[in-house]
């Protein structure tokens, strides 16, 4: 137990002991209505009595149904209990323990006549992992009877609560994370583009999106002397090079993936191969960001603004209206057209597309557009409460935390309010509400907590998917508390500390933390992804000095448009 954080067990009604006493019964009585004759599957001589697991138990704590058990000691002493005297020749063939496949040396010790086996491992075991306890059919009797039924037991070892690292103030901790996170963008960009690869294991593969995510990260880089002004100038320069003269676009606009040599389009699906508009304006928000930050009035920054605005300019937002339509549409393919046929229609992470488009001066919006296409005239409304707390906007429970994210990070929502919420309202409760959801965590994931939470889309064991409060599957994305902490600095900054020095060893690494871990399995990523690194940098810094917030927002295009929108905050 680490501060408050409380850790979950999983119990059942029904004892092993009483299931498998139920099991003995059946074979007794099996054995007498069949005069004597052998039990199905025992494989024993007629007239033996069959060899019965009847109960198990780790330290002080009775095995269930589900044999798992989570939280153990690194330590465990293990006693499993048998309806007859063991064969003790036959124990160390029979019964084994394996981390990762690779066998536990083991010291047996017998209790209750020889029919309790005590196990213990011969050094303590690691701690976050996941042990296996296999006792196969070759165990006997002292009578040779085999045992009936083999058994599994997976164990999970507790968390060790040492610091994995020295503590450093709050605010050095903040920088030290931010700086190592920078390192996925500026270490592992591309090398011929420069923009961010769309995970750490894509090779020639770069995304838009995030790559719009990294671009806002070198503002905050130069300013916290990681870098110089001029070595993120040259990297702009790079990027907005590759974007304007190599880099593949429909209608001005930008796909999900692209070859970071070739500038060609990489299908992100069967029929997605063209433009992706919301990636684009998550491209387009970081370069804004940027233009507004390379303000000097040498040729060098004088050119790059120049030509971000060209960029900007040629995005053709009010063509994926498709046919005047009074929305917005996702996708477009050279090849299918709008085959995909995706509106953007709110509540989730594409405000920043209709703002984007609201502030174009060659292709924007009107105001009907977002009002019919994103907010569906007020429908995107929610109002109800999850765990005490109001969602203004959205799904239920508020869906995963980039809904939060990845407009704001150039958006300021302090005290910015529009016909159908006020922003910050939304993006605190949303917070709060996954936040409270991990702390009385309905589902019993282990390892969840004041200190351990976080869902939104990340990469889990053998796949990815967006979780949420509807979708709990028991990862936990550290993307998703960082990101918060404007919203909620406190119990943000409590999950950092949590990361860092508790679980630091396992999830701290090259670039910052990976992308998501689980503690019941145990599981932990070895994977960075862009689109995750990148709000973690910003929104830190958001939450600092609100440079990403003051430098979008700054745009006199930007202020325009969401005026158009019907938006008011003080910087408007």
């Amino acid at each position: 137990m680490y501060g408050q954080a409380t850790f979950h067990q999983h119990t059942h009604t029904i004892t092993t002991e009483n299931m498998f006493k139920q099991v003995l019964f059946g074979l007794i009585t099996a054995s007498l209505l069949s005069c004597g004759k052998d039990s199905p599957g025992t494989g024993n001589p007629p007239g033996t009595v069959t060899l019965v697991l009847t109960a198990a138990r780790v330290d002080q704590t009775a095995v269930p149904a589900s044999n798992s058990l989570n939280n153990i000691s690194l330590n465990p002493v293990i006693r499993v209990s048998f309806n007859n005297k063991l064969n003790r020749n036959s124990v160390s063939g029979a019964v084994s323990l394996k981390e990762k496949g690779v066998p536990v040396a083991l010291q047996f010790g017998y209790e209750q006549n020889d029919s309790t086996l005590v196990i213990q491992s011969s050094q303590a075991l690691h701690h976050i992992s996941k042990f296996v306890l296999n006792i196969s059919t070759g165990l006997q009797s002292a009578g040779n009877a085999s045992l009936y039924q083999a058994r599994t037991i997976n164990l999970v070892t507790r968390i060790d609560s040492s610091d994995k690292f020295p503590q450093i103030s709050d605010d050095a901790l903040l920088t030290l994370v931010q700086k190592q996170t920078f390192a996925y963008f500026w270490d592992f960009g591309h090398p011929v583009s420069g923009l961010a690869r769309e995970r750490n294991s894509s090779g020639e593969t770069v995304t838009s999106g995030g790559s719009g995510f990294g671009i806002m990260s070198i503002p905050v880089a130069i300013n916290r002397g990681f870098i110089s002004r001029a070595q993120g100038l040259a990297r702009m320069q790079t990027i907005v090079a590759f974007l304007k003269n190599t880099a593949q676009k429909f209608h001005g606009a930008f796909p999900h993936w692209l070859n970071g040599t070739t500038g060609a389009a990489i299908p992100f699906g069967a029929n997605d191969d063209g433009a992706d508009l919301v990636e684009t304006s998550y491209l387009m928000q970081g370069l804004i960001t940027a233009r507004q930050y390379f303000d000097g009035s040498d040729a060098a920054e004088t050119t790059l603004r120049a030509d971000i605005n060209t960029l900007y300019n040629n995005v053709e937002w009010s063509w994926f209206r498709q046919s005047n339509q009074q929305v917005l549409y996702w996708h477009w393919s050279p090849n299918v057209g709008w085959a995909m046929n995706f509106p953007i229609r709110g509540w989730n992470e594409c405000l920043i597309t209709y703002v984007m488009a609201a502030s174009s001066t060659t292709f924007g919006i009107p105001r009907s557009v977002y009002d019919q296409g994103w907010a569906q005239n007020g429908s995107m409304a929610n109002n109800n409460s999850y765990y005490g707390v109001q969602l203004p906007l959205g799904s239920p429970y508020g869906g995963p935390l980039f809904f939060a994210h990845y407009s704001f990070l150039g958006i300021n929502p302090t005290q910015l309010s529009d016909a159908y919420a006020n922003y910050w309202t939304q993006n605190r409760n949303h917070t709060l509400i996954n936040y409270n959801h991990c702390v009385s965590n309905p589902q019993q994931q282990f390892g969840y907590s004041n200190l351990c939470w976080g869902l939104t889309a990340s990469d889990i064991e053998g796949g990815y998917t967006a979780s949420s409060p509807t979708n709990d599957l028991g990862f936990i994305a550290p993307t998703a508390a960082l990101s918060s902490m404007p919203y909620t600095p406190t119990e943000s900054m409590n999950a950092l500390k949590f990361f860092y020095y508790k679980l630091g060893d396992k999830i701290w690494g090259q670039y910052g933390f990976v992308d998501a871990f689980s503690l019941k399995s145990p599981w932990f990523a070895d994977s960075y992804l862009a689109i995750d690194q990148g709000p973690i940098i910003v929104m830190i810094e958001n939450y600092r000095t609100g440079l990403l917030w003051n430098l979008f927002t700054s745009a006199p295009e930007i202020k325009n448009g969401m005026r158009n929108l019907g938006f008011t905050a003080p910087y408007l």
